[in-house]
């Protein structure tokens, strides 16, 4: 299975160096020197990582046969992809690859349908899981540990119990201070 690890940016310096927005939660598994990468366009790959540091909080890699700058700005924005297994699991416990949650179906503890995982967003607070529902509506579901009860890879089933009004707006209880304030001051 081929997963986009990271896109390449701005070059860095006179040497081919170029900085990387890493897309993958294991940047030291699948950014170290020697991995050979496929690209989007095909045309610009496969790329073979010569050496990758850190440089103030940023990802620089030089690739083999990059060895200037003009070289460096022509990678720019390309995608780099990695080969992965798909039976291969992240290291930490309940840590999941998006290609393992996608298309999970999504019930209540009680077994009530809710749909099926089509998107997930990873957003800087949190993720969330876009699911649509079984009449073509989307809901969205916050990927935290207080409303995703079970991820169940094997049934291939997301076990949620959500609050009141994240799947049925009719339920959402709206609690404003407006009303308690108003008659205090008659």
């Amino acid at each position: 299975m081929e997963l986009v690890v990271a896109r390449i940016g701005r070059a860095h310096g006179i040497k081919g160096e170029v900085t990387v927005e890493v897309r993958t939660d294991e940047p030291e598994l699948r950014l170290s020197p020697g991995a050979v990468l496929k690209t989007e366009p095909a045309t610009a790959g496969p790329l073979t990582i010569e050496t990758g540091r850190v440089h103030s909080g940023r990802l620089m890699l030089r690739f083999a046969g990059v060895k200037d700058r003009t070289g460096a700005e022509a990678l720019r924005n390309i995608l780099l992809i990695a080969e992965v297994d798909p039976a291969e699991l992240p290291e930490e416990e309940d840590e999941y690859y998006d290609h393992q949650l996608m298309d999970l179906d999504v019930v209540l503890a009680d077994g009530t349908e809710i749909g099926r995982i089509t998107e997930i967003s990873h957003l800087p607070s949190q993720d969330l899981f876009i699911v649509e529902r079984p009449d073509g509506s989307e809901v969205m579901i916050p990927f935290v540990e207080e409303i995703v009860a079970e991820i169940d890879l094997e049934e291939q089933r997301c076990v949620i119990t959500p609050p009141p009004g994240l799947i049925d707006e009719r339920e959402a209880v709206i609690v404003s201070t407006r009303d308690e304030d108003s008659g205090d001051d008659a």
